[in-house]
């Protein structure tokens, strides 16, 4: 059905309904003889008179009222599929993927997914698990999850967790016989466990700042991980010193499984963000979701 035809059938149903010219204008915002002039184009295509036209009323043909009893169901079930529709714009639904990390998703998103999502069945919720930088756009993702310093600059960012910092650790038995070094200067004297970065391939060179000043050292050891939980693992086995994020060794360091060196040259960085295209239309679901992971320095990290 063409456009035309469609005005045509609105038309003549409010011409029809109003049982009035003037009131059905007035209905659809347009002029008396403009509707006029519809209606009869559409009796014209059909061959048939569908209103009976007096100087004080207007009623329908037997044509007219069969032809409504056909329209009214019609467009009342259109009517009903948009405010489904529309309702569906309002109410939170549908499906967010994100891009993250796995320890992000240990420390930050999945505590608060856990709590949100039985308040919402219909939002779903697809996290891709990456360790690497993934471009969001190409790559079909609502957002991602990483560190601050990671995130593009065209980008939105959130944060929705509290500063990091890292931790250089060791295992007792790694110590034992072994002088503590003092400053980042002093892991050349050390054996340390490197890990592979993801996106290019290259070692971690290991930051620290103090005083303003800030140092990336490149050290060397008997192993090398792509993978962070790989990494303690191997330092809880005195094979040497680790540089990971401070929140991964909270309970060793409690229950002295590590011991932690360097402390004042690990200066604090930005956190974990969900960014996003700035151009994105933001879905209610997508929003909710914003909302609920935005921090506010009320949570803190595992």
């Amino acid at each position: 059905m063409r456009r035309e035809e469609l005005s045509e059938l609105m038309a003549f149903l409010a011409v029809a309904e109003e049982r009035s010219f003037t009131r059905a204008a007035a209905k659809l915002g347009t002029s008396q003889s403009a509707l006029s002039h519809t209606v009869r184009r559409l009796e014209a295509r059909l061959g048939l008179r569908l209103l009976t036209r007096t100087t004080r009323s207007v009623a329908p043909t037997e044509a007219g009222e069969r032809l409504i009893a056909t329209l009214r169901p019609a467009f009342d079930e259109i009517d009903g599929k948009l405010a489904a529709l529309s309702e569906l714009r309002e109410k939170p639904a549908g499906t967010i993927r994100i891009t993250t990390s796995k320890r992000a998703v240990e420390t930050t998103l999945w505590p608060v997914l856990s709590r949100l999502l039985p308040q919402y069945p219909d939002i779903r919720v697809e996290l891709g698990i990456d360790s690497g930088l993934t471009d969001i756009v190409a790559e079909r993702f609502d957002a991602g999850v990483r560190l601050g310093e990671a995130v593009a600059k065209d980008m939105i960012a959130v944060p929705i967790g509290p500063d990091l910092r890292m931790a250089v650790v060791g295992a007792p038995s790694y110590f034992a016989g072994r002088t503590p070094p003092k400053t980042p200067h002093e892991l050349t004297r050390h054996l340390c466990i490197n890990l592979r970065l993801p996106t290019r391939g290259g070692l971690y060179a290991w930051e620290f700042e103090k005083d303003g000043r800030e140092l990336r050292v490149r050290v060397d050891g008997q192993l090398v991980f792509n993978d962070p939980a790989m990494v303690l693992e191997a330092a809880r086995g005195g094979f040497g010193l680790a540089c990971v994020l401070e929140d991964y060794v909270g309970e060793d360091l409690a229950a002295g499984r590590l011991v932690r060196v360097l402390e004042d040259w690990c200066a604090p960085f930005a956190g974990y963000h969900l960014y996003y295209p700035s151009r994105r239309q933001q879905s209610p679901a997508f929003a909710l979701l914003v909302e609920a992971l935005r921090y506010r320095g009320t949570r803190k990290a595992v």
